[in-house]
């Protein structure tokens, strides 16, 4: 299979086992949003759901979420993981979006990237779950299966992503993201992979 073609059987074979993808991370607006990704970082999804209502029902806003400390923060979020870090980026980004954005979750990586505890992937995901806009984030589960897939050599994240957005079609990214997602979960592990099993790698 030439590189294109590997393209266009990974999207088909994609398309055809999850024509359909849900937003992994539970939440009801672009706050609880950010908040849910914000503490994905090195946890998985099923886990953050687990912690999320705990947390949305106390504070759900960037007002309610200021006026818990970021000790009450930090043991609602304990079982995730970097607490103390992620319960200061919360309470600090809940500060700015109050007196910066209006209580508003600003639409552009600029404005995302400048808030404490967001990096590009996160505000990947938000530009794009929330906002619609064009974006392909790139976690290490996306990197394990493009590097698989030979649809990259990069060495990172970053040039992983800037390998998908050129291969595939822009209006596929926010959908194709997710779909690999829920692929890489149900086929192609990190670990225990059976590459013969596998729709995708045991045909490319």
């Amino acid at each position: 299979m030439t590189k294109k073609e590997r393209v266009q059987f990974v999207m088909e074979t994609l398309e055809h086992l999850y024509p359909e993808v849900p937003v992994p991370l539970n939440h009801k607006d672009e706050y609880t949003l950010l908040i849910a990704v914000l503490l994905s970082a090195q946890c998985t999804d099923k886990r953050v759901n687990e912690i999320t209502p705990s947390l949305f029902n106390k504070a759900d806003t960037p007002q309610k979420m200021v006026k818990l400390s970021i000790e009450e923060i930090r043991e609602i979020i304990k079982p995730c993981g970097l607490s103390p870090a992620k319960s200061k980026a919360i309470f600090g980004l809940s500060e700015i979006l109050i007196n910066k954005h209006k209580g508003k979750v600003p639409a552009t990586f600029e404005e995302l990237e400048a808030l404490p505890g967001v990096g590009h992937k996160t505000a990947s995901v938000v530009m794009s779950q929330a906002f619609g806009f064009p974006a392909f984030p790139v976690d290490t589960h996306i990197h394990r299966l493009m590097t698989r897939w030979k649809l990259t050599s990069g060495k990172n994240v970053t040039e992983t992503e800037k390998d998908a957005k050129r291969l595939f079609s822009e209006l596929a990214w926010n959908k194709l993201h997710l779909q690999i997602i829920y692929f890489g979960r149900e086929h192609c592990p990190a670990r225990g992979h059976d590459s013969c099993k596998c729709p995708i790698c045991s045909k490319i």
